[in-house]
């Protein structure tokens, strides 16, 4: 089992780091990452003048998503009930208000939300486009009555919490709800619910690949399972084939959607399952998502192998280090089921 704050915190960190590292090249092809990068493409974290590795919406959304279900969690054990993807989509409301939208967002939504006095996350860091006009329609999506049909990432890359926080069937079950408030395409939420799954067999205490392997045979349980099942398939083959980084990933697509961002991930932590540097410079060396593949595999490996196979420098670097570390240290506390700091996450 790897219960303990150093997987929990490594979780959260990896995929922050992942994500800052991504960030500078995210919109930028493999040929212009190495014209102004050198060969290897980027390979360090890149400061702000702040001197901060400035993370993005991905992470902003991680720990909102953090946030929510801790709070559903209050809410449960206070009222022995509670509708946690509802709780969720309010949490995201608020991650919306520091995005300089909803300025007249209920009151009662605001209210205690200790994130809120973070000054970092009041930064637009190119917001995903489904996330931001979904949750702006006033219509909370769901499996059953989708929001749209958008197969973005962006559902994929804020859903670590959940693989923390849950036993692997419910992670899968609660992370596909959670994905589809903003996301109504079956590929981004099932590709939510295999990560959620994925890390949670990892916290569990199963091997990177048999975990992998489980999650494969979980997806295969629901209806059109085919497009993140195939791209699963292929980054595993992939792996341990000899092809270049960037050839394997150009296979399995450019990250932008959910389906592709979760093989793109899992064929990086799979092929260097004991080097978070490698894995990192990889996801994000490529035409596409960088920062979404690098935080999705900062996750993963960062669950997997805990913080102390990531970069102490790396660690140092990141913007809202603290906040991370607390989050994640509150949901490990919750995964032991120790009773949770309702000043901290009022149970609404």
């Amino acid at each position: 089992m790897k219960r303990s704050s150093d997987y929990f915190r490594g979780c959260l960190l990896g995929g922050a780091i992942g994500d800052a590292l991504g960030w500078p090249v995210e919109f930028m092809s493999y040929r212009e990452i190495l014209e102004k990068y050198g060969v290897g493409g980027i390979r360090d974290l890149t400061l702000s003048s702040r001197g901060v590795a400035e993370i993005t919406d991905d992470t902003q959304m991680t720990l909102f998503t953090a946030e929510g279900i801790l709070r559903a969690q209050n809410r449960f054990l206070s009222k022995g009930i509670c509708h946690i993807p509802s709780v969720v989509y309010y949490a995201y409301q608020r991650w919306l208000y520091t995005q300089g939208y909803n300025e007249d967002l209920n009151e009662s939504i605001l209210k205690k939300s200790w994130l809120l006095f973070a000054n970092e996350l009041f930064h637009q860091r190119a917001p995903g486009g489904a996330c931001v006009s979904s949750l702006l329609s006033g219509k909370q999506g769901s499996i059953q009555e989708p929001v749209n049909n958008s197969k973005g990432c962006g559902a994929l890359a804020r859903t670590a919490p959940l693989g923390l926080m849950f036993r692997k069937n419910e992670a899968f079950d609660v992370a596909m709800q959670c994905a589809a408030l903003t996301h109504g395409h079956p590929s981004a939420y099932l590709s939510a619910g295999a990560l959620a799954y994925l890390i949670s067999s990892i916290i569990a205490g199963e091997e990177l690949e048999p975990a992998v392997t489980s999650t494969l045979l979980k997806l295969e349980e629901y209806d059109n399972h085919q497009e993140c099942s195939e791209k699963i398939n292929m980054a595993i083959e992939l792996s341990k084939l000899g092809f270049t980084n960037y050839r394997s990933i150009a296979k399995i697509g450019e990250g932008w959607l959910g389906e592709e961002a979760l093989g793109i991930s899992i064929y990086c932590a799979v092929k260097y399952q004991n080097s978070f540097k490698k894995a990192l410079i990889a996801a994000v060396n490529h035409d596409g998502d960088s920062d979404s593949t690098g935080a999705i595999t900062g996750n993963i490996l960062g669950a997997y192998n805990g913080v102390a196979n990531i970069p102490g420098d790396w660690i140092s670097k990141i913007e809202l280090r603290d906040v991370l570390v607390l989050i994640a240290d509150d949901l490990l506390k919750e995964y032991d089921e120790e009773t949770m700091n309702w000043e901290r996450y009022p149970g609404y």
